[in-house]
């Protein structure tokens, strides 16, 4: 696929900037009977999607041992949306300029994808963004331990999803999982990753 076909994919399947999605998260039947809160706080995260010549690829980080909530984990550059963010996205790019380096110049939103909500309580607003070829990445070794990018194919490829089963808050739960190379990308990282390929083939967004 084209870089054009690609960009014009993304830009239909997403939800438009000027409307961030208001609707409930998408997940919640997997975290029916736990202790949620009432308001969840607010936070955005950053897809990014890479043009290459052998294919575009997807920006994922894996988070430093020292952090108190997923320590070591696979995820998207993001954080909690702040009083001087005008939209997700602008929390989005703001976080992914601190956690990795990628410029404004950079970094060209696209869209949103539906929201879902974290064991944690984030209702989390994941933003689709396009991302120039050549950005370098500039970890912050605060937060992030390493920087890396993964096929968008072999993502959106329904062989690679695993479907996990956990006994948690009661009753048994389902995680989304994939496995590359020596990368776990698993949890929330895995849901925005297949509401990305949902939402690119026009299905239902719901379990396999």
């Amino acid at each position: 696929m084209s870089a054009d076909v690609l960009l014009a994919r993304l830009r239909k399947a997403t939800h438009p900037l000027s409307a961030p999605p208001q609707a409930p998260a998408w997940n919640l039947a997997e975290l029916d009977g736990l202790p949620l809160p009432a308001v969840p706080r607010q936070a955005a995260v950053l897809v990014g999607i890479i043009p290459r010549s052998t294919g575009a690829e997807v920006l994922l980080t894996r988070r430093t041992e020292m952090l108190r909530q997923h320590a070591g984990q696979v995820s998207f550059p993001g954080g909690s949306i702040e009083q001087g963010d005008l939209h997700p996205a602008d929390a989005a790019l703001r976080e992914a300029r601190e956690e990795v380096g990628l410029l404004p110049t950079q970094a060209q939103a696209l869209g949103y994808l539906d929201p879902l909500l974290t064991l944690t309580g984030f209702r989390i607003v994941p933003t689709v963004v396009w991302v120039d070829p050549a950005f370098q990445a500039q970890p912050d070794p605060s937060e992030v331990a390493d920087v890396f990018a993964v096929s968008l194919d072999l993502l959106m490829d329904p062989a690679q999803l695993e479907t996990i089963e956990l006994e948690f808050g009661g009753r048994a739960r389902h995680v989304f999982q994939y496995r590359y190379q020596h990368q776990r990308i698993w949890g929330v990282t895995a849901s925005i990753l297949y509401n990305l390929r949902q939402r690119l083939a026009g299905a239902p967004i719901g379990r396999l």
